[in-house]
């Protein structure tokens, strides 16, 4: 009788977890940002049908990088619980903080029990009203199921070290909106490389918006605001 081959659970984890790493550090980064009205999203992506950011719900946004097809359907589950949340319950009752747990244990199940784990990271962005008494949230999940709570920014994808430095040297509390979309896509870019409006997909969470606070950044807008920062960097 052959004996039953066998693997120490820590390589097992270890080996999955560089695996996961490595899908996702071939995928392209992304920024969330707190500005003075809300929280700013700005993707790294070249496509016009595929879209790394979406709505969730009436104040929360959802961002993935790595692999689309499994962070879409993680995008639509989301959609679902938000929706069957809010029909069972009400509205006010959901909100981001739910959402970012239900995401963890379902990519933690998935990384400890499946042989493959998600090539991905995501983000749950939500901005409160202004009479919510409480600040904006943003959960960066891990492809383990790993939930970290940021405060100023969270940064998914390759070369997130090294985008992370670059935001924290011009991330300042009451960013404006453009000088947010301009630090946002020079920490992308770093100092080698030139990113365009169509190298770009930009939304945001705005307060001002009212209950639908989500919104794109439309191109001829954001072609403006990434022209007006090449002119001031070639100055």
């Amino acid at each position: 009788m052959s004996m039953p081959f066998y693997v120490a659970p820590e390589q097992v984890m270890k080996d999955r977890a560089d695996y996961a790493r490595k899908g996702i550090a071939r995928g392209r980064a992304l920024i969330g940002i707190r500005f003075e009205d809300g929280i700013l999203i700005v993707a790294e992506n070249t496509s016009n049908t595929l879209r790394q950011v979406s709505e969730i719900y009436d104040r929360i946004a959802f961002a993935g990088v790595g692999r689309y097809s499994e962070f879409e359907q993680l995008r639509i589950a989301g959609v679902r619980h938000a929706d069957l949340k809010g029909y069972s319950f009400s509205r006010e009752d959901v909100d981001a903080r739910s959402l970012a747990n239900a995401y963890a244990q379902i990519l933690n199940q998935v990384f400890t029990h499946e042989i493959k784990p998600l090539e991905v990271e995501i983000l749950v962005a939500e901005v409160v009203t202004p009479d919510g008494g409480s600040a904006d949230q943003l959960f960066h999940i891990l492809y383990d199921g790993t939930v970290m709570d940021e405060n100023k920014y969270s940064v998914l994808g390759g070369e997130a070290d090294a985008i992370t430095d670059r935001i924290e040297a011009t991330w300042r509390e009451g960013l404006g909106l453009e000088d947010g979309i301009r630090s946002a896509v020079a920490a992308l870019a770093g100092d080698d490389r030139t990113l365009t409006a169509d190298d770009l997909e930009v939304a945001i969470l705005s307060r001002s918006n009212g209950r639908r606070a989500f919104t794109r950044i439309e191109e001829d807008r954001l072609a403006s605001i990434v022209r007006a920062q090449s002119v001031t960097n070639d100055q």
